[in-house]
């Protein structure tokens, strides 16, 4: 009998394998904090899917996700993104990649790291949820309210609760895999 996951993957091998090795896995390094928190705000109004489609893309257009690189990119540089077929073309979407990278730095200023600043809200330790399927998962909650709203005071942009709590999520503040699921128990 195969392991039992979470039915939100189905049996789509990219779906599946970013289920079993990444979702809900904690992150504390900043860089892979700082490449789902462009990838989360990319996805906003999408499928993730499409994001995990297209992820090897982003990574190539914007450097390896280097926050230091992108908080510098030129018009022309964001004018040549917008091109870019391999990923979302939606100008305030890269706009926002930059600005992001720019307010991600100003928080590692002040807190030593992102990582100090984001898993602060959760006291260091993932949330570990009790869901049984999908659909008892919210979509955010009070805590996603709370990081999204300072986020945005700092100036972050595409980072509304529901971006938030699907990055909680991805990053492992919060473990939603269902009860049943194999990875519950790992993470």
């Amino acid at each position: 009998m195969g392991k039992i996951r979470c039915s939100w993957c189905g049996d789509d091998p990219l779906y599946v394998a970013y289920h079993d090795e990444e979702w809900g896995a904690p992150v504390y390094d900043d860089q892979t904090l700082f490449e789902f928190l462009i990838l989360e705000t990319f996805q906003a109004g999408l499928s993730w899917i499409t994001i995990l489609r297209k992820r090897e893309n982003f990574r190539k257009a914007f450097d390896n996700f280097d926050y230091k690189k992108i908080a510098t990119y030129s018009d022309e540089k964001i004018a040549s993104l917008l091109q870019d077929a391999g990923i979302i073309r939606n100008k305030l979407k890269v706009n926002s990649a930059v600005t992001n990278a720019h307010f991600f730095m100003e928080i590692q200023k002040e807190f030593g790291s992102f990582s100090k600043y984001i898993w602060g809200f959760v006291n260091g330790k993932p949330i570990k949820n009790n869901y049984k399927t999908l659909a008892n998962n919210p979509a955010n909650t009070p805590l996603s309210d709370t990081i999204s709203k300072d986020l945005k005071k700092r100036g972050f942009k595409f980072v509304g609760s529901t971006v938030i709590y699907a990055y909680m999520q991805a990053t492992g503040m919060v473990n939603d895999h269902a009860e049943g699921c194999f990875r519950y128990q790992e993470v």
